[in-house]
């Protein structure tokens, strides 16, 4: 949950630290439920891992390095559009690179649009995999404690509406966060203390980000 960064750096390790995240938060959003809802944990689990490996891959902070093509008419006017805006709405100007406040709001709206089509894409794989299991195993041992296996579409828009929404917000906002501390006189001076930072906000963000989508899902009926 919310869970996007620089992918030459993190691929597993990045997807074992958020879900040791993700674990902390169901346990401590569900206490005493925790293993009645086990089922639904794992799900969630399973989505997040999921999600993980789309947005390493796909919506990370990407350094300008060349000119892309552009193509001509209608497509190429987008692509110059999307190609002006910044990768994150904090991303640092540098000479010959400015970004207006237009950019950088349509930047939000653009990272929202694009972990919301993520999430929900996700959502269906991965509650789709969960879903067939609980289905299985009912099928084989029904039990009067079984959980209600969670509903496949609504969870998937409920994926899709939390990374629009959530986790682009808190991650636009950590990176506004990493690059004033980077920036400061302080960590220039011990370097250190900028990697202990990003270290704690992000680790607090996951932890945080977990126990969000488990209010969230009670909230909208999905678990």
């Amino acid at each position: 949950m919310g869970r996007e960064d620089r992918p030459a750096l993190i691929p597993c390790r990045k997807i074992v630290i958020d879900s040791c995240c993700a674990t902390l938060a169901e346990v401590q959003k569900r206490g005493k439920d925790f293993w009645a809802e086990f089922e639904l944990y794992l799900a969630d689990l399973l989505v997040g891992v999921v999600v993980n490996v789309a947005l390493v891959g796909m919506l990370a902070p990407y350094a300008r390095i060349g000119q892309p093509s552009i193509s001509k008419g209608l497509l190429g006017r987008v692509q110059r559009a999307y190609g002006a805006l910044p990768s994150s709405v904090f991303e640092a100007e540098r000479p010959g690179c400015r970004f207006t406040v237009n950019q950088r709001i349509g930047t939000y709206f653009y990272k929202g649009v694009l972990y919301a089509s993520v999430g929900f894409a996700c959502g269906i794989i991965g509650q789709g995999i969960a879903n067939l299991i609980m289905t299985a195993k009912r099928s084989v041992k029904k039990s009067e404690e079984d959980i209600p296996v969670p509903p496949l579409l609504k969870s998937a828009a409920l994926w899709g509406v939390f990374l629009g929404v959530s986790s682009n917000t808190r991650y636009q906002i950590i990176n506004g966060l990493e690059r004033l501390v980077e920036a400061s006189p302080l960590a220039k001076q011990v370097p250190p203390i900028a990697m202990a930072f990003t270290i704690g906000v992000r680790f607090a963000n996951n932890i945080y980000g977990g126990m969000q989508f488990v209010d969230w899902a009670k909230w909208s009926g999905v678990q």
